[in-house]
């Protein structure tokens, strides 16, 4: 090849031994002129930048922005999650969760589980948008109003006292029922602690009157105020003795109808105070509000009575529970239910009152038993012990 040939060749952008006008090899440069766009490697070519798309660009940016602003916003919704559980029956640092002196008491097998919920979202402590979101997904926990859950204009700190008020409260009347379910006499002042506005007992009983019988009968106890009571059909007038101010004086009270029941009721408001013919202690610490009664109740009872009633089984519950032995509805049982089952317990016992809510959410291995009162409470446990749990009544069937 001339010298001549070789800058032809070189112009033409060939090497030595290829023909002018064809392509460059693998892996050699492109000569002069050749198309460097992405199309000549086998890509599409990129879209043209224009206002439209910068536009956009920008717009997804600032709602992604937006959207992780909001998701730390402060919201008016509390969550509810299952809280821990405590076996009424065992220990809480080295002691037993219920002490009981001046009585004899006995071993148990079994477990009586108090169950709790964990709320987030009360008075100084607000939940966020995100956490809410979260909340919404988890099939364990829900999302309520605020307001549903914590009174209004109150503080962490009145919350925290109103709550273990109501602790204090639960404990008291859990151990007066639980003695009167076993036959045990509760001596108690029957303070007023006022009346309900409307009913007959409004304008006539007075708060810090002390009652001393009814219609002529006395009644040194709580429960025997309300088996009186229990025997009057409602409407009746019924007279009651006080003593006010240090001296006696009858009262004329016009009986009402109970809500929803064929019962009498008077409308007073009556702050027991016990003399319990034996020394209950529970100590728990960390949990509040009256919805342990029903559990505390079981643990007194399973304690003072040689039968080992609960025999072994795990079994759970939740309900408030009144000085005459009524088992009273609470909120979050849906959390309560998960709390006993990731804890080990196979049976629940609910309040009546909650079949609407229990009903068609009870978790897989969890079986739940409905009770209304602490003898009913009494029974089921038992039962379940002795192994015939399975014809307890259910929510389900309440509920149908």
């Amino acid at each position: 090849m001339t010298s001549s040939d070789l800058e032809n060749a070189a112009q033409s952008g060939a090497g030595p031994g290829a023909r002018a006008g064809s392509p460059p090899a693998a892996g050699e440069l492109p000569g002069e002129g050749a198309d460097l766009t992405a199309a000549s490697a086998g890509h599409p070519p990129a879209p043209p930048v224009t206002r439209r798309t910068v536009t956009l660009g920008v717009s997804l940016l600032v709602t992604a922005a937006l959207a992780a602003v909001a998701l730390v916003l402060p919201v008016p919704y509390a969550v509810r999650a299952p809280g821990p559980t405590q076996d009424t029956l065992g220990e809480q640092d080295g002691r037993p969760l219920i002490e009981i002196e001046d009585a004899r008491t006995y071993e148990s097998s079994g477990q009586l589980r108090l169950t709790t919920v964990s709320v987030s979202g009360g008075p100084g402590y607000p939940v966020t948008a995100g956490q809410a979101v979260q909340a919404w997904a988890d099939p364990t926990r829900s999302v309520v109003p605020v307001e549903s859950v914590f009174p209004e204009e109150t503080s962490a700190k009145e919350q925290k006292q109103l709550s273990q008020a109501e602790m204090l409260t639960s404990q008291e009347s859990a151990t007066a029922a639980a003695l009167t379910e076993l036959g045990r006499e509760v001596p108690a002042v029957l303070k007023v602690a006022g009346a309900e506005p409307g009913t007959g007992a409004d304008g006539v009983v007075r708060e810090g009157d002390v009652v001393v019988s009814f219609e002529g009968e006395r009644v040194p106890t709580y429960a025997a105020l309300i088996e009186r009571l229990a025997a009057t059909t409602p409407g009746d007038d019924v007279v009651l003795g006080v003593e006010r101010d240090g001296e006696p004086k009858d009262l004329t009270v016009t009986t009402g109808r109970a809500e929803g029941e064929d019962r009498a009721v008077m409308g007073v408001y009556i702050d027991p105070e016990y003399d319990f013919p034996v020394e209950v202690k529970i100590q728990i610490e960390d949990i509040g509000g009256p919805s342990a009664g029903t559990m505390f109740a079981l643990g007194v009872i399973d304690k003072l009575t040689r039968e080992d009633e609960a025999n072994g089984a795990r079994i759970a519950g939740t309900g408030t529970m009144s000085p005459e032995g009524v088992v009273g509805p609470i909120g979050g049982i849906e959390q309560k239910m998960h709390g006993a089952l990731r804890d080990g317990a196979t049976w629940f016992l609910a309040p009546e009152g909650n079949c609407p809510e229990v009903a068609g959410n009870v978790p897989a291995g969890l079986r739940v038993v409905s009770v209304a009162t602490l003898h009913d409470a009494r029974e089921a446990m038992t039962a379940i012990g002795a192994g015939t749990g399975d014809e307890l009544p259910t929510c389900s069937q309440q509920a149908s």
